[in-house]
């Protein structure tokens, strides 16, 4: 019986003819590994050596020499990283990993100016896939095509050299001792400018890629399960209200709304001198602003539980300040209200364990809600109930989405485009300066139209409830000032527009009576710094809370309250 030979189907003929016309490579692991720390070092770090020889002459031969000798040391450095993980089963996989988060990231910090350092790690490992969608561009397509794509295939068509297991043991630690010999070496060779350099910047080790990620990650992790295991230190412990509960002020519910302004910028708030009229619909109201505000930190992640924190950025302490309880549980145990509601990527475990919702929630009217994104009047959804329905004592935080970047245009309803033309792009190299700022101060003033709506609904109620409001941004942004954008820059190096922050206040004529609070003083007051580490002070004060992490010399209102309202 005859039988029949077995051909290949013509698909996977093409398919394996054209995988044949690639170039196949026959390497060691340690070959591999050198080859892609060279790469990255020669193609991924352009922002650290630019930041490197910033201040050294292209003619000045030694500044050639100290930039061959920091090249060298970061191909070994990157090298001890990688070899003790590496072998011929998963050197390919983990090279490919690194590879490609190696592109997304030199792509962001090539893109926004971004240092890769554990608080901006901590930002990317938080953010909502809704404000991962908008980072992504064409521009990153392409970027990822040069950085990761042709590096993935190449490794794909490198032969990994099989060695018998002792020997490739000893060949791998020779290597290894070799690179912590050289990278040594290269260092000492320069060690008095790099030294200074490091001294000088220290930030600048958050550039070195993939480095900085995976020192940062490790750093994020760490802490993350460190605080996981441990409860929240209690403070305020001792925390109750003060005597003008027992006095007039408990004829009515008396409410206080913080709202938690996102990315605004005090050089645009309109409020503010030299800003132009972001402000509208506040500018006609009875509020108070104070233009000259410092943030905690440059990122909600940073920001956000230190400036709910008895001690902010004045003896800033990351670990105490995320292993306890904020401003908001002092309150609570105290016996007010406490409710935070959410339009953005949650309270950062500053309400943890308290009342919460949020806008995407709760049933948003029509319009308000994109099935991504909620507009932030979704705030105010139901507040006309709650004041119909309050008593006692309460304190109702607002998270916005505000200016989050980069998509400024998502943030407002069409109506709200007063400045044109706008950026409509997600990719903000793909518009002009003033396009961006435009955009921006669309933004803000939607914002403006949101709290002056807040203002109007409590004022609405202001013969049965007391009510005031603190809205006050967690940080700035930039853009595009000095090629910079967005925000999250390392403190100690962050330009001013992504450290100051607008601030405003407005009090009903019943809460500045039962508080005592001579309004016209708290103007004056404004005039003057301030900056987050004042809130958790201000509220307790406003609100009598006596407890003995107050301090008087952080409530803004201390010294413009009765002396019988004060603590």
């Amino acid at each position: 019986m005859r039988r029949e030979t077995m051909r290949p189907m013509p698909e996977l003929s093409f398919r394996t003819r054209a995988a044949s016309a690639l170039p196949t490579l026959s390497l060691s692991v340690e070959a591999v590994l050198l080859l892609t720390s060279v790469f990255w070092v020669a193609v991924v770090n352009r922002l650290f050596f630019n930041a490197a020889l910033a201040d050294r002459a292209w003619g000045d031969p030694s500044a050639w020499g100290f930039g061959a000798a920091l090249a060298v040391a970061l191909v070994a450095l990157h090298f001890v990283l990688m070899a003790p993980f590496a072998n011929r089963w998963t050197v390919k996989p983990l090279l490919g990993l690194l590879l490609l988060c190696t592109g997304f990231a030199a792509h962001f910090m090539q893109q926004f100016s971004v240092y890769l350092d554990p608080t901006m790690l901590r930002n990317v490992l938080h953010t909502d896939p809704g404000e991962a969608k908008e980072l992504f561009s064409a521009s990153m397509a392409w970027h990822l095509l040069g950085y990761a794509v042709l590096p993935l295939l190449l490794l794909w068509r490198t032969r990994i050299v099989l060695r018998p297991w002792k020997r490739a043991l000893w060949i791998r630690l020779a290597a290894i001792v070799a690179a912590i010999v050289v990278a040594l070496g290269a260092l000492l060779a320069v060690s008095q400018p790099f030294s200074s350099m490091m001294r000088a910047h220290k930030e600048m080790r958050y550039l070195i890629t993939p480095a900085n990620y995976l020192w940062s990650l490790v750093s994020v992790v760490r802490s993350e399960t460190q605080d996981a295991a441990k409860p929240r230190q209690a403070i305020g412990t001792d925390a109750a209200k003060g005597p003008s509960w027992s006095g007039p002020r408990a004829a009515k519910p008396s409410l206080l709304v913080v709202v938690v302004g996102e990315t605004a910028r005090a050089a645009n708030w309109g409020l503010n001198p030299g800003a132009r009229n972001t402000t509208p619909e506040l500018a006609k109201l009875p509020v108070i602003n104070f233009p000259t505000v410092k943030s905690c930190g440059t990122n909600t992640e940073t920001s956000l539980p230190c400036m709910f924190a008895p001690v902010g950025r004045r003896d800033y302490d990351e670990a105490r300040i995320r292993g306890s309880e904020s401003l908001l549980h002092v309150l609570a145990r105290a016996g007010v209200a406490v409710t935070w509601r959410d339009n953005q990527s949650g309270c950062k475990g500053v309400c943890e364990g308290l009342p919460q919702t949020s806008v995407a929630t709760s049933n948003p009217p029509a319009g308000q809600c994109d099935g991504e994104r909620c507009l932030d009047e979704g705030l105010l959804n139901g507040l006309a109930d709650r004041l119909s329905t309050a008593q006692g004592a309460q304190v109702l935080v607002l998270h916005q989405l505000g200016n989050h970047g980069p998509s400024y245009f998502r943030r407002y309803p069409q109506a709200f485009e007063r400045f044109t033309p706008a950026c409509r792009n997600d990719d903000l190299r793909q518009c002009s300066t003033d396009e961006i700022k435009n955009a921006y101060d669309n933004a803000l003033g939607y914002t403006d139209h949101v709290i002056a709506q807040l203002i109007a609904q409590l004022q609405a109620k202001s013969a049965s409830v007391d009510s005031a409001v603190i809205y006050v941004s967690d940080h700035g942004e930039s853009l595009g000032e000095n090629n910079l954008f967005l925000h999250g820059l390392p403190y100690a190096i962050a330009p001013d527009l992504q450290t100051h922050v607008p601030m405003t206040m407005w009090f009903s004529e019943g809460f500045a009576t039962d508080t005592g609070l001579d309004t016209a003083c708290l103007k004056r007051r404004a005039a003057e710094p301030a900056a987050h580490d004042h809130l958790f002070h201000t509220v307790l004060g406003l609100m009598d809370v006596r407890t003995s992490v107050y301090e008087a010399d952080w409530d803004l209102s201390r010294g413009c309250r009765a002396a019988g309202a004060a603590q």
